[in-house]
């Protein structure tokens, strides 16, 4: 009976313990009892016997919690940045946050001269008695100064210089807040910082984009991409159909997106050289015309001064009122867009060993957002790329972008 009290004390205690414990504890105490030869049942002490069992989940429980804990502290040890690397990364972000602003603030100054510029030109028409030959001439350099200046196409030009640094701060934020930053994340970001200085410099040091370059070609706002090394070529989310879908998405965004908005790009700015050209030549016909007015030469010197000066006021209103400066930089950047993508997904092929290449799925949902389309949709695209060029023998007929 004595016996019996204890074990039944010994295993309520065991009952308020871990659960573990306790079932360790139930497993020894309901041992099946060894027979003898004699018949006799034979048991372990019972007191014994839990204190054995306690000790060896104890035991147990102290090497799990130190394994535990050794991971835990590895795992801290390796996600601590390096403070310098965080303060580098602020110190681009407090630059970059600079930029947008000072882009931003310059965008909003060109507005203003147009409508200034606007008002004054079309002052002549009502003076043409008085004084029209010098307003005529103001006129005329005032359009010389805007034409070389084209102020539409200087606000398209710190308009994506804004978002993209804005962009680019939104990039370093989430490398600080998703991963561990090293160094060569403060070099990526500096060095797309740089590229941006370069691809839209602030007009106020006196460097500008030239307006009417001779050859149109996309803008260009990344850092050449870094050199690939050889490696495996299986795993990460990549696969030998994902590889060939992302080369019938190049081979489509090079025939159509690319090649058609430069194609509209050469349009636009032969326009706009003809409409720049033509507008101060017509102010200065009508200043010659106006000048001549009340000698013999009287009755064309008059409709000379007034005709030029109603198709320069026209010339002047399609040029600046319609923007095509900012349509003709619109082409551009578009077509800089679709270069970046095409060298991005070129960039990742290139690379043989995937490990190093950006996760395949998470980089095919990308290209799908930037042109607009689903995942099957970009599939579907490819496919019909592909049947195209090998049935047919001719490009497919459908733009890769579904933006614009």
């Amino acid at each position: 009976m004595a016996s019996l009290q204890s074990s039944s004390v010994i295993g309520s205690l065991a009952y308020s313990s871990d659960r573990c414990r306790r079932g360790m504890t139930r497993a020894a105490i309901n041992m099946p009892k060894l027979r003898t030869g004699g018949g006799l049942s034979l048991r372990l002490p019972a007191r014994d016997l839990v204190q054995e069992v306690l000790d060896m989940g104890i035991g147990l429980s102290a090497a799990t919690t130190s394994h535990v804990e050794k991971k835990y502290q590895s795992r801290t040890v390796s996600n601590v940045s390096d403070p310098m690397v965080i303060a580098k990364l602020h110190a681009i972000m407090e630059a970059v946050a600079d930029r947008v602003e000072m882009h931003q603030n310059i965008g909003e100054q060109p507005a203003t001269m147009a409508g200034i510029a606007a008002t004054s030109i079309g002052g002549p028409l009502l003076a043409l008695k008085t004084s029209s030959t010098l307003m005529y001439l103001a006129a005329t350099g005032m359009l010389v100064v805007k034409n070389k200046i084209q102020p539409s196409q200087l606000v398209e030009e710190q308009r994506n210089a804004a978002r993209l640094f804005r962009q680019l701060h939104c990039q370093i934020q989430t490398t600080l807040s998703s991963g561990n930053p090293n160094t060569s994340n403060v070099e990526e970001a500096m060095e797309k910082v740089l590229a941006l200085d370069k691809a839209y410099p602030l007009p106020l040091i006196g460097v500008m984009l030239e307006k009417f370059p001779k050859t149109v070609e996309p803008a260009v706002w990344w850092p050449q991409h870094r050199q690939r090394q050889e490696g495996r070529t299986d795993g990460n989310g990549w696969s030998v159909e994902l590889e060939e879908e992302m080369r019938e998405i190049v081979g489509v965004l090079k025939r159509k997106d690319t090649e058609d908005y430069l194609r509209l790009g050469k349009i636009a700015l032969k326009v706009n050289k003809v409409l720049s050209i033509s507008g101060p030549l017509l102010t200065g016909m009508a200043a010659c015309g106006t000048a001549f007015v009340g000698s013999s030469h009287a009755p064309w010197a008059a409709i000379v001064g007034v005709v030029s000066g109603a198709m320069a006021s026209v010339v002047n209103t399609m040029e600046h009122g319609g923007q095509v400066g900012m349509v003709f930089e619109m082409y551009r950047s578009n077509a800089g867009f679709f270069r970046l993508v095409e060298e991005t997904i070129e960039s990742n092929l290139n690379e043989r060993d995937v490990g190093r290449r950006e996760n395949g799925e998470l980089f095919e949902m990308k290209v799908a957002l930037q042109l607009g389309r689903s995942l099957s949709g970009l599939k579907n695209l490819a496919a019909a790329s592909s049947y195209s060029s090998s049935k047919k023998g001719e490009a497919i007929e459908e733009f890769a972008s579904k933006l614009f």
